[in-house]
């Protein structure tokens, strides 16, 4: 956990990500990357110089079999609150309006969902569990799929609500998520989605998995580029 911590340390600072008396959801999808980031910033709070408020959040989309126990004995453990809100997301998306590319407006909705909980809670921030390599996929199926070079920001605010979403794992690689999980037994819950591991993501991120064999330095060449905003040379 001590790289993590780390690498989240360095975003936090490089993006003034937290502030004196901020008030944090953590969205919780009971995946490993949200996960390591609900114990990343509990542990944080012990030193970090500024005071902040946590709260942990999962939307139930509406599967069955969603146990959120583990999540919920977790929450528990490192003393953050949880909450869980009930949707029908996975009805509208698949059963009402059966989308072809449900993925897009699942995000959408859920989105829409997290925002209005942290606004109903009074906080003002939402952190998220975007690590580096889902940058570097973000930006590879903004290119292939939409024929721009575009990916998420550290730091985005939506003005309509006044709520800042962060990203404090943004310099964390995957594998050391991974690896955290595995070491401090972290509990994990698996998506009941039908569509996961079946997106164009997932297909995106074996390619790179791919060009990472041939090109050992590849990810942080990648990384680098995103990060290197000066050095681009496109036309314009």
């Amino acid at each position: 956990m001590k790289q993590i911590l780390g690498a989240m340390r360095k975003a936090i600072k490089d993006f003034d990500m937290i502030q004196e008396g901020d008030k944090i959801v953590v969205g919780i999808s009971g995946g490993k990357d949200s996960m390591a980031l609900l114990y990343a910033l509990s542990l944080y709070r012990r030193f970090s110089p500024v005071k902040y408020e946590l709260t942990a959040v999962t939307l139930s989309m509406g599967f069955e079999n969603f146990d959120v126990t583990p999540v919920r004995g977790f929450c528990e453990e490192i003393d953050v609150p949880y909450k869980v809100i009930e949707t029908e997301i996975a009805k509208i998306v698949f059963d009402i309006r059966k989308e072809s590319n449900p993925c897009a407006l699942c995000a959408k909705m859920r989105r829409g969902a997290l925002h209005d909980e942290v606004n109903n809670l009074g906080y003002n921030k939402i952190a998220l569990g975007h690590h580096a390599d889902d940058a570097i996929e973000t930006m590879f199926l903004s290119m292939l799929y939409e024929g721009r070079v575009n990916t998420f920001k550290p730091v985005t605010h939506l003005t309509r609500k006044n709520i800042y979403s962060i990203r404090p794992l943004i310099y964390v690689k995957e594998q050391q998520i991974t690896n955290a999980i595995e070491k401090h037994n972290i509990p994990v819950i698996k998506s009941p989605c039908p569509m996961d591991k079946n997106t164009k993501r997932e297909e995106v991120k074996q390619l790179l998995n791919e060009i990472y064999k041939t090109v050992p330095m590849g990810r942080d060449r990648l990384l680098k580029a995103i990060k290197n905003k000066d050095n681009f040379c496109l036309w314009w």
